[in-house]
């Protein structure tokens, strides 16, 4: 008897483990106000973000991929967006927050190229 309890616990972890992915949560994305103009992949809120065009996507978030430091983090790197998405949108404060860090990103571009 106690052979086959540890036999159909194993069978339910192994179920458990392998439908796990099916499960995975909805992808972040985050749209830009302007293209990026070269595909790039950076790191941020623990994911890997792809962007290409005026979209930057995480297949695989985390937790924390949907934070508002993590939307300041695409805001710096590639420059204004105009709506992050996960599971819902993200309102418009914490996106004008976002937005914030890449205007400042923007102005010291601009002040280097002077």
């Amino acid at each position: 008897m106690m052979k086959l309890l540890t036999l159909a616990a194993a069978c339910a972890a192994v179920v458990t483990v392998s439908a796990a992915p099916a499960f995975a949560a909805d992808p972040v994305i985050a749209k830009l106000a302007q293209p990026v103009p070269q595909a790039t992949k950076f790191i941020a809120g623990d994911a890997v973000f792809n962007c290409d065009g005026d979209t930057c996507v995480a297949r695989s978030p985390t937790s924390g991929t949907f934070a508002t430091s993590t939307c300041k983090t695409i805001a710096a790197k590639v420059g204004a967006l105009v709506s992050y998405t996960g599971e819902k949108a993200m309102d418009e404060t914490r996106l004008s927050a976002c937005n914030s860090v890449a205007v400042a990103h923007a102005a010291g571009a601009q002040v280097a190229k002077q």
